[in-house]
């Protein structure tokens, strides 16, 4: 026979239809909440805690206090108020005396649960009328099912239809003393000392029973802590393993060498750029590959910094790679370095899926003879034809555009090169401690000086009209215009839109500077208001605006004398390569697209982007697309267009895009507003998400989590402590196959 110890076991990891106090009907309602297991249930923790309200008599009642009492139920009633509403009350008459009317709006189903004479403990705040007291929306109980210490916190689980809180209270009195004493310890003494938190078997019951909401939030704590240390000790240990594994060509950075490739990229540093440089030459001079994240906001000046690095791979005799997201953007790095290097001994070439067969196989021996320096491409730099002689660095431009798998990939087939990654959506710290964390991070936050600055604007589909005359009088200079919908074409059945979107609409966002229009009218003239020709673009009835859509209502509108093209991701991929040329060289006058030109093309000559919708979109996204004006001599003008019934958060939300230019600014708020899940999904950082940490409020926790895993591997690099076994195995599990850990320790 099982020894007791196994059959517990058995319920820790066995189905929790077998735990005490579940059963199969209860073990059904806690599979939609994913419980499944006994310890899934064991570690399924409130949302929230409800402070302890004290249960009090009718001579301790105050004005606004909240307080639970025990009373007997003596009348409900029932009617409908001239507005509408619902209204229950009961009267309930409380121990030792005095009477308390429990209302409720718009529940009538409660009626059934109420009979005269049921004992009942309930809880709410106080409300003195002139004939009694009265408690609105308040919680009862019956008396016999109140918790054991009803002076103690009460724990709020999440729920599913069918489940109550109390259900969830009785389960847990139950499982929790049988389940607890099977879960084992795994943070060391010392790492308990370290990070300041309870044992893991006293945090459980503190979570589940607390006795003080401190108690509680200190068992949070722990759970926090572990949840980021776990995270953190992966980091590190990816780190650790690449650094003893491999090994990466030096690439010496002697001071005439410095000066001469600063000499050759024909700019002055910025203080940050220099910054940024320095920490490439200290990374590319070590054995180690370098693995770097380098982020700054559009404009700033990365590409300088990467052709540096570039150069001074070339300069100690290897090959230098540069992978960009579009074939427009590759041709335009592969140009910009010809004309940088044109009376140099360098060879640039680039490499993409549109090349004739007879030319990719040229390119294809040349780079395999060694006699192509710098490569510049797309994602056919990862095709298993491409061969390296020396390749010696490894640059990955707009490095949220390639999957993590697809960034390795180069980098692990061939010999370990250093490996710098760049970013023009500024990344929260948090997130580039988490998603990041095994990289080195260099930011660049100025931008160089003398470059053409964007006038934001808000404005509402009904005020159009003047926006697209100022468009047309931009065409008109010479310039050129993006317009960007956040979906590819309008549906009966609304379909998904385009990357990051928010809520449903309800309040209109006001419009703002374009009827003062004092800024637009240098050079400009004043935008006026005129009336929307009703044919300009779609009904609000038609839901978002389409590309399509805008497409066709322009094209036949206000813009109808203007060369239009349009590109969204569902068009072949050489379709799209051949609209963002025919952009890029002049040939439109206005590009008509989705998200998709976020990143990937860079057109000094576009002054203007109109972003419809603009309230679906995220922040960081709108600066992005932002970015794609000014990036020449030329003032650039950005208009976001607010939805139809714009909820009033997405108002506040396009006020500070509109305030502000600084992309860090706006990613932090970003990440206060949508949270890490919608900011960085995991399909691309192959990272599983948190359970109980939160990485915009445990920012102190994160950085404590950060630096002891740092001290573990420090203290013991090779993990082979006996105390660490159970915290590594959990990294293990938890991390292993996501960041290709090897099993140590």
């Amino acid at each position: 026979m099982p020894t007791e110890s196994a059959q517990q076991s058995q319920l820790l990891f066995g189905p929790v239809a077998r735990v005490p106090g579940v059963g199969a009907e209860r073990a059904r309602l806690l599979a939609k909440l994913g419980v499944r297991r006994g310890i899934d249930l064991l570690f399924l923790f409130p949302r929230s805690f409800q402070e302890p309200a004290p249960l009090a008599r009718a001579s301790e009642f105050v004005e606004g206090g909240r307080v639970s009492f025990l009373g007997t139920v003596l009348d409900i009633g029932q009617r409908v108020t001239q507005s509408g509403k619902h209204l229950l009350g009961v009267q309930v008459a409380v121990e030792g005396g005095g009477n308390v009317r429990l209302v409720w709006f718009n529940q009538a189903f409660r009626a059934e649960m109420y009979r005269p004479g049921d004992q009942l403990l309930v809880t709410g705040v106080l409300k003195s009328t002139v004939l009694n007291w009265e408690m609105v929306q308040p919680q009862t109980r019956p008396a016999a099912d109140q918790p054991p210490a009803s002076n103690h916190p009460l724990p709020i689980y999440p729920l599913t239809e069918g489940l109550k809180q109390s259900a969830m209270h009785q389960m847990l009195r139950q499982a929790v003393p049988v389940l607890v004493e099977q879960i084992e310890e795994a943070l060391p003494e010392i790492i308990q000392q370290r990070l300041n938190v309870p044992g893991i078997r006293q945090a459980i019951n503190d979570v589940h029973f607390p006795a003080s909401l401190a108690a509680a939030q200190a068992a949070l704590r722990r759970f926090k802590l572990q949840e980021l240390l776990v995270l953190q000790l992966a980091l590190a240990m990816q780190r650790s393993q690449r650094e003893q594994a491999t090994r990466a060509p030096q690439c010496e950075p002697s001071g005439k060498l410095h000066a001469r490739i600063l000499n050759r990229l024909g700019h002055s540093l910025t203080a940050d750029q220099s910054s940024a440089v320095e920490d490439i030459r200290q990374d590319m001079a070590r054995a180690i590959p370098m693995n770097r994240l380098l982020q700054g906001d559009v404009g700033c000046g990365k590409t300088l910094v990467a052709q540096y690095a570039m150069l001074l791979c070339v300069a100690n005799g290897h090959q230098a790679a540069l992978m960009a997201p579009t074939e427009v953007l590759a041709r335009q790095h592969a140009e910009t370095l010809q004309r940088n290097l044109a009376r140099s001994r360098v060879q640039v070439g680039l490499l993409h899926g549109g090349l004739p067969r007879g030319q990719r196989t040229k390119l294809l021996e040349q780079i395999s003879a060694g006699q192509v320096n710098l490569i510049v491409g797309t994602q056919a730099l990862l095709s298993e034809q491409v061969h390296f002689q020396r390749l010696g660095l490894v640059i990955v431009d707009e490095q949220h555009k390639f999957g993590v798998l697809q960034r390795a990939r180069l980098r692990s087939e061939q010999l370990q090169p250093h490996y710098l990654i760049l970013s023009a959506t500024p990344i929260p710290r948090t997130i580039a401690m988490t998603a990041f964390g095994d990289l080195d991070v260099s930011i660049i936050r100025t931008r160089p000086p003398g470059q053409a600055t964007v006038r934001t604007y808000l404005t509402t589909h009904e005020q159009l009209s003047s926006w697209w005359q100022f468009v047309d009088r931009q065409i008109s200079r010479g310039r050129q215009a993006y317009v960007i919908a956040p979906r590819i074409a309008t549906a009966a059945v609304p379909e998904p839109p385009v990357q990051e979107t928010i809520s449903a609409f309800v309040d209109e966002v006001q419009p703002s500077a374009i009827n003062a229009s004092s800024e637009l009218e240098q050079p400009d003239s004043a935008i006026k208001q005129q009336q929307m020709p009703t044919t300009s673009l779609p009904s609000v009835r038609e839901g978002a605006a389409s590309a399509k859509g805008t497409f066709e209502l322009l094209r036949a509108g206000p813009l109808a004398h203007r060369r239009l093209g349009l590109l969204h991701g569902r068009l072949p991929p050489h379709e799209k390569e051949a609209v963002l040329d025919q952009f890029a060289r002049g040939q439109l006058d206005v590009l008509v697209a989705t998200t998709v030109v976020e990143v990937g093309i860079d057109v000094p000559n576009a002054s203007v982007i109109t972003i419809l919708d603009a309230d679906r979109l995220g922040l960081s996204q709108l600066h992005q697309l932002r970015g794609r004006v000014a990036r020449g001599r030329f003032t650039g003008y950005a208009c976001a267009v607010a939805s139809v019934g714009c909820q009033s958060q997405d108002n506040e939300r396009l006020a500070a895009f509109q305030k502000t230019d600084n992309g860090f600014e706006l990613a932090e708020l970003d990440l206060k507003l949508r949270g890490p899940g919608d900011l960085l999904g995991t399909s691309q950082t192959g990272m599983p998400s948190l359970r109980v940490a939160n990485l915009v409020e445990d920012t102190e926790l994160l950085d404590l989590a950060r630096e002891t895993a740092r001290e573990i591997l420090k203290s013991d690099p090779q993990l082979a402590q006996p105390e660490f076994t159970r915290l590594i195995h959990q990294t293990l599990r938890r991390y292993g196959k996501s960041l290709e850990l090897g099993d140590v320790g």
